[in-house]
């Protein structure tokens, strides 16, 4: 049963209680440590345990950011593996909401916590995957329209598709894929597509 005192502890994330309990969320199907940084939950939702092995037995998953069944993933490996997700699944639509609910994080942690990181934030790295995946379709895959293309690494709107692109390339898809067909009159492509 959790007392006042464990409540307190775990809105506060006080790492003083880390070890003492545990705390797993019904609506999720999470567990953490006190400290978990991770989005204050309904304490309706929340169920004590005094081990991480408790929690596991009642089918509970370890939240990837506290890792609470063992080490703690310092901030740079827990970046990486969000950067990793998003380049597997980079054709889902990926929003911040998204990322963090998988990752049992707030938007604005994920947010600020990637673009220290990274260098960049989370939606600019994946339009940057996304980019480098259609670059390889519009070679590989030349029976794909433009706007299939746009749909396979997640633009379903083919005029979003090409913009993103044009932003990132400094040059159309056709344009791109059609210098890439023909080598020998391969254009000098600028920022406004022309030679």
């Amino acid at each position: 049963m959790m007392t006042s005192e464990m409540w307190l502890a775990i809105a506060s994330c006080d790492a003083s209680y880390d070890g003492r309990f545990y705390y797993g969320v019904s609506s999720t199907g999470i567990f953490c440590r006190p400290s978990c940084k991770s989005r204050t939950p309904n304490p309706k939702h929340v169920h004590i345990f005094l081990n991480a092995q408790a929690a596991l037995a009642s089918e509970y998953r370890p939240c990837k950011r506290c890792k609470p069944e063992g080490r703690r993933l310092p901030e740079e490996e827990w970046v990486e593996s969000i950067a990793a997700m998003m380049n597997e699944r980079y054709e889902e639509p990926l929003t911040l909401a998204a990322l963090a609910e998988l990752a049992h994080v707030s938007p604005y942690h994920i947010q600020r916590t990637f673009k220290r990181i990274k260098g960049k934030s989370p939606a600019a790295y994946l339009q940057q995957v996304r980019v480098e995946a259609a670059k390889e379709l519009l070679l590989s895959a030349t029976e794909l329209t433009i706007s299939e293309i746009g749909v396979r690494v997640g633009y379903p709107n083919a005029a979003h598709f090409a913009t993103v692109y044009q932003k990132e390339t400094g040059s159309s898809p056709s344009a791109y894929r059609m210098a890439a067909a023909n080598p020998c009159k391969k254009m000098d492509l600028g920022e406004d597509g022309e030679r």
